[in-house]
């Protein structure tokens, strides 16, 4: 049985991608698998597995329990740490996730401490003090305030997770960062025996994540973005290099679906519609939505072939309507459906923009695993499907992600030969 040197756990699709990614960018062979593994799922050499998960938005309960179960068939490999992965904008609501998968997690492992590292300095994610910034601003200033789903109001990162947790949070300033690795392990020591269970790291550069992640190698369980993960991997002893891994090669008709509404989608759609072919599903124009689903069906089976196209729901606040949870699963369900019958009308290019449009669009094609592949933007890799009929080359990317170009430069180019 092989052994991956590294376990990952990511609350969500794209979130798996991009972990994923930073940790095949750091020199590890990466397999992704999505949902709860299957016992005789094979990893076929891999030096990491990342379990991703669509826990970011169930209810606390739920979230654990899928969490253990990944935590589990990864000890049953041996995996040296497992590292629990979610945004770097800290996605969540007072009740959890991440404080209670956290704590299940460190129980799951008899551990005693863990770290909490969202920054990602790439993306204009930095911590300091305590608190989380998204380029110059702080986060609760930032367009994450208007998330749906879970509005960061927030920014002081402490103050969020003792919200969600029973256990003590403490704090490792940048001033002590910057005294290196030996520092930081220190100051960890010296909170956990003090009774701290979750510690919060400050950074604001990749050397910073790079001391974070050499300071915390013993620690059976690590928190963060991929901004740490990334570091991880760097500092990570592997079997090879994955530079001259083959890139997916997968050719076929092209359909993007964007169902994210940040303002980078946004403006990523916006340039896309400018370019190909496109059809909004407006959950506006019906009482069901699952009635949208002929006319999109019939527009997509008419305009697939050589040229990409694009289906999307995405549309900034005021031409949306009020946010309504079961609406937003509904227009998941319907993304999903059609990106299966996308694919067995002959797509064999999926470009996703979106955590919960990717989760549904995985879960509709029923693709387990896949291989992870170049990078079209930092943190946005193609992957390929492993155990499929044919293969399909997926871009899976989070809202937030990407160049303004993104969309059309991956339809137009497709994955990297």
């Amino acid at each position: 049985m092989t052994t991956p040197i590294i376990g990952c756990i990511a609350d969500d699709y794209t979130g798996g991608t991009d972990v994923a990614a930073a940790l095949r960018r750091g020199g590890l062979r990466t397999v992704l698998l999505f949902g709860r593994p299957d016992p005789h799922t094979s990893l076929g050499g891999a030096d990491a597995a990342v379990i991703a998960l669509k826990t970011r938005s169930l209810p606390a309960p739920q979230a654990v329990e899928m969490s253990l179960s990944a935590q589990r068939w990864l000890r049953d490999r041996d995996t040296s740490q497992v590292y629990f992965k979610y945004c770097s904008t800290f996605d969540s609501t007072d009740d959890g996730n991440i404080g209670p998968v956290a704590d299940a997690l460190l129980d799951g492992q008899s551990a005693g401490v863990t770290v909490v590292c969202p920054a990602a300095p790439e993306h204009g994610r930095t911590v300091y003090q305590g608190h989380l910034f998204v380029h110059d601003r702080l986060l609760s200033e930032s367009s994450m305030r208007h998330h749906p789903l879970t509005p960061m109001t927030d920014p002081d990162l402490i103050r969020v997770l003792q919200r969600q947790t029973s256990h003590p949070v403490g704090l490792v300033p940048l001033q002590i960062v910057h005294q290196g690795a030996d520092a930081v392990a220190d100051r960890i020591t010296e909170l956990a025996a003090e009774g701290v269970r979750h510690v919060v790291v400050d950074a604001v550069d990749e050397s910073d994540l790079d001391a974070i992640a050499t300071a915390t190698r013993a620690l059976p369980i690590v928190t963060g973005s991929a901004g740490l993960a990334g570091a991880v991997g760097r500092i990570t002893p592997r079997a090879a290099r994955t530079d001259t891994d083959p890139h997916p090669t997968s050719t076929g008709p092209t359909v993007l679906f964007a169902g994210s509404c940040s303002q980078a989608t946004l403006g990523q759609v916006a340039l896309a519609r400018e370019k190909f072919a496109s059809y909004r599903v407006d959950p506006r124009t019906v009482d069901d939505v699952a009635d949208l689903l002929p006319a999109a069906h019939a527009w997509l089976t008419a305009h697939l072939g050589d040229d990409p196209i694009l289906i999307y729901s995405s549309a900034p606040a005021e031409d949306r309507g009020p946010a309504d949870p079961q609406t937003a699963a509904a227009l998941e369900t319907l993304m999903g459906a059609l990106a299966r019958a996308a694919v067995t009308a002959g797509a064999r290019r999926l470009v996703v923009a979106g955590g919960e449009t990717s989760g549904a669009v995985v879960d509709a094609l029923g693709v387990t695993a896949v291989r992870v592949d170049a990078e079209m933007d930092r943190g946005v890799p193609w992957c390929t499907t492993l155990g499929t009929d044919e293969p399909v080359a997926l871009l899976l990317k989070s809202g937030n992600f990407g160049t303004p170009d993104l969309l059309v430069r991956a339809a137009l180019l497709g994955p990297a030969e």
